[in-house]
Order: structure tokens, then sequence, then C-alpha cells
């Protein structure tokens, strides 16, 4: 079909890969992103499977190392830190900065339009017009919804599909490998290293620093841990920050509550291998995502489609999450150059990524359930092999 134009409402990873791979597809392409300043997630690590990679290394031509860190065994401690399982298999990891940072820069500067906060949209069969918060409109051919895990336009298009909280939360935080001892860097360097006990896991990996260096010695130690916590006041309680205020899904860095802070500390310490206890004691500030499960049963809505997070919102289980989101772009580049029509291209790519969403989901669901509810998480197990569309893909 003819190139059109196309607002992406969301500026996060996702968002920007369909755009950067719509704009190359010859589409008149504009990103709107609530936030009044660039996004900054502090660093944190992400599993950097072949759909997040695609763009940055088959359209930006960069190496992959240049963007991640490779680690070539996946290991499992006992709590006394002896090796109780030990399996080669490379993985990826880079860091959320690391990747907006470079998919930033494939994007035009003058199309990526901060401080732009949905607040409603209406659609003709000839058009799609959003409204902002700051008072401005915009009418294209296709909207494509990027706008998270709290997307307004799911809850308006899709009311049914509320999130679940998942019984747990991921506890998280990175070190410089420059602040731990190099015995504990020389054991935790080259792998992602798990300890699994009754009903939580964590799970420590090396990342790029802030600045995006994968040079060892600069790099971060990244973990994930999760814990099991009530709905309802235990949860509230530990979402309720150092100055009162109960967040949402998430306690960013250096706002968590001490006395939570304290108690996973001490946690850390009576209940994990001394290598990865002292990871987390030496991490400055912990942080806490809780874990949700949204599901839609669809996707495309007349001229509007819903991708990424604001779509289905997985476990990281499969390490799989940016790459559901960047898959969604993909798909939707293609089957807008296939189709000849944009009705006709939303179908086929609606039916496609319905089908992953589902799955990947139901696989995460799964594994979460093992380590957190089951205790029958297996070390060595093939289907916890990170993946998106299946274990190891």
């Amino acid at each position: 079909m003819q190139p059109i134009s196309i607002q992406v409402v969301g500026g996060s990873l996702g968002g920007l890969t369909a755009a950067c791979l719509l704009r190359d597809d010859g589409h008149d392409v504009t990103v709107y992103e609530r936030s009044s300043r660039e996004l900054e997630e502090r660093g944190a690590g992400i599993g950097f499977l072949s759909a997040t990679a695609k763009y940055l290394v088959d359209r930006a031509g960069l190496d992959v190392g240049e963007i991640s860190v490779a680690t070539d065994h996946i290991r499992y401690l006992h709590r006394d830190g002896s090796v109780a399982h030990d399996q080669a298999h490379r993985y990826y990891f880079s860091s959320w900065n690391t990747v907006y940072r470079r998919l930033l820069n494939c994007f035009d500067v003058d199309r990526y339009r901060l401080g732009h906060e949905l607040v409603d949209f209406s659609q003709t069969e000839a058009s799609v017009t959003s409204t902002f918060a700051n008072g401005e409109h915009a009418t294209s051919d296709l909207l494509v919804a990027a706008d998270g895990i709290g997307s307004m336009t799911r809850a308006r298009l899709q009311p049914e599909a509320q999130r679940s909280f998942a019984g747990y939360v991921a506890w998280r935080g990175m070190v410089p490998e420059s602040e731990l001892p190099r015995e504990i860097v020389e054991q935790l360097g080259d792998a992602i290293t798990y300890f699994v006990y009754a009903n939580s896991h964590i799970l420590v990996y090396p990342i790029p620093n802030i600045a995006g260096s994968v040079d060892p010695g600069d790099r971060l130690i990244n973990f994930v841990w999760y814990r099991n916590y009530l709905d309802g006041g235990d949860l509230d309680d530990l979402l309720t920050d150092r100055d009162g205020v109960r967040r949402d899904l998430s306690v960013p860095p250096g706002a968590m509550s001490r006395r939570h802070e304290a108690e996973a500390r001490a946690t850390a310490n009576a209940r994990l291998p001394t290598v990865i206890a002292a990871v987390v004691e030496a991490t400055e500030d912990l942080f806490i995502q809780s874990i949700h499960d949204i599901e839609v049963n669809a996707m495309a809505f007349g001229r509007i489609a819903l991708l990424g997070d604001a779509a289905f919102s997985v476990r990281p289980h499969a390490a799989a999450g940016t790459a559901k989101a960047a898959d969604d772009g993909w798909a939707l580049a293609a089957a807008l150059r296939r189709e000849p029509s944009l009705e006709a291209a939303l179908a086929t790519w609606e039916t496609s990524q319905l089908a992953l969403g589902q799955s990947l989901l139901a696989r995460t669901r799964d594994v979460g359930g093992r380590s957190q509810v089951t205790s029958t998480w297996v070390p060595g197990d093939p289907d916890l092999i990170f993946g998106l569309h299946r274990p190891g893909d």
C-alpha cells in the first residue's frame, strides 16, 4: 500500500522501534511521548533477544557486542555458593538506557515530541485524531498506541482487559563491577547466575553501564529477585515510598521505604548465597516492580493499533517483553508493505500478534508458577530458556 501518515503514542523501546521501521518504509511518522524529558530507566538490565536487537543490528549497522554483554553459561548455585548446575548457553544482556539511546539516535529528533500526554482520541472512516494534555491535536491515517502497561488507549478501547497482580514483585538493583571484590566479578561476570529456593528465585547477570560501556570493569552487575506478597495490605505497604506516597506499579531507585530496603538486605544475607547477597548489599538504591498480567482479545480497532505492553503485559521470565513490543513493530511494518489496504494490513497483523501474545503470556505464567507457587523449577529444564516465540528462539 502507499505511504500513510502515522502517529505513534509512546516513545519507549517498542514505540521507537515501530516508528523507525515505519519511517524507513516511507511513512510519515511522528512520535508523541508524554514525558517532558527524554526517558531514563536508571540502566536496568534487559534480556537482549534477537527481536530487540534486530533494528540496531540490521538497520543501524551496530555490532551486537557494542550494545550488549554476552554470557556463555547458565549457572545455578547452592545456598553455600557451590555450583549446582552449569550449562553452556549464550545470552546477550543490555540495559534499557543503552537500547533507548541508540534507537533515539536513529529517529528524527524533530519528530520525537516530548510533553504530549494523550488524553482523548476519536476516529472516522478516513482518519484518527489525538488530543493531548497541552491542548495540541494530531490527525493521521493510523494511530499506533505504544503507551505501555497503563495504556489510556487500551482502557478506552478494551476496558475489560484489566491488569492482574501475579502475586509477586521483582526487587532489582545494579552495582558497578568496580565497586565489587574481584572474586565476585569473576564468579558472576561470565554467566547468568541463578539461586532458586522455596517460592522464590534470583538471577544475576552483567550489563552495560549507564553510559553504555560494555568493557569489563566498566559494566554493571544486575540482579532481579522475585519475592511473593499478598495483594492488598502487604502490596500496598510495599508500594508506599519513603515519603508516604502509594505508587502504582513500581517504586524507583531512591524512593523505596527504608524499612523495606533494610528488610530486603537482611533477607538476602539470611537466605541467598554469599556471592549474590553481596551484590544486593552493595546496591546503593534498591527498587521494585510489581508483576502483572494483561491480556487483550483484540489489538486493532479501526485505525488504531495496540502495540507492546499496551496490549499484552507478560511476566519477565522469558526475557521477552521488549522483544514482543519490537516484534509487533516489525510485523506491522511487514503487513503494511504486503497488504493492499490499511484494513487488510491491520487484520493480518492482529491475527499473528494476538497469537504470539497469548502464547508468550501462557508460557511466562507457567514459569512464574513453577518458581513462586509450586516450587517445581528444575535447573537445566529447556522450558526455562529465554525466548520470544518459544524457549531458545
